[in-house]
């Protein structure tokens, strides 16, 4: 978490505000909010675990997400979410790798801008192409 992200937030004020900034769907606001956090808790899942987020196992981010302080049950987070959310997690790699490729960088470099920058590119790209595909649909 950053300093200025309180442990109940998945995102800053200032990663919301950017993200409601940005020329995207409600759906596309949802996907980039999701891959931030994802990006977040994969960076310190690669801590702890001493490995790059490209060498993360899905059942080592499933096993994280369990462990979540800011997902237990006390503050109404059940073990269906938890399950859900894991795969939302392990769904925002394919995005985030793509990112990653792009600018050829490290998933673990990535910043909010740069994929909310991403989010509003394929956008716009499959607005000219007339499609309405997301990463969530697969």
């Amino acid at each position: 978490m950053t300093d200025s992200q309180a442990p109940e937030q998945f995102l800053t004020p200032e990663e919301s505000a950017e993200v409601d900034r940005a020329m995207l769907t409600a759906r596309d606001r949802f996907s980039a909010r999701v891959s931030i956090y994802s990006l977040r808790a994969l960076k310190q899942i690669g801590q702890q675990q001493e490995v790059p987020i490209e060498a993360l196992q899905a059942e080592t981010i499933t096993n994280w997400v369990e462990q979540d302080p800011t997902l237990q049950p006390e503050q109404g987070f059940d073990s269906n979410f938890k399950r859900f959310f894991s795969r939302l997690v392990i769904s925002s790699l394919k995005p985030l790798k793509q990112i990653a490729v792009e600018r050829e960088m490290a998933i673990e470099t990535l910043t909010p801008a740069q994929v909310i920058t991403w989010f509003e590119k394929e956008a716009k790209l499959r607005i000219e192409q007339g499609s309405d595909a997301t990463f969530l649909k697969q």
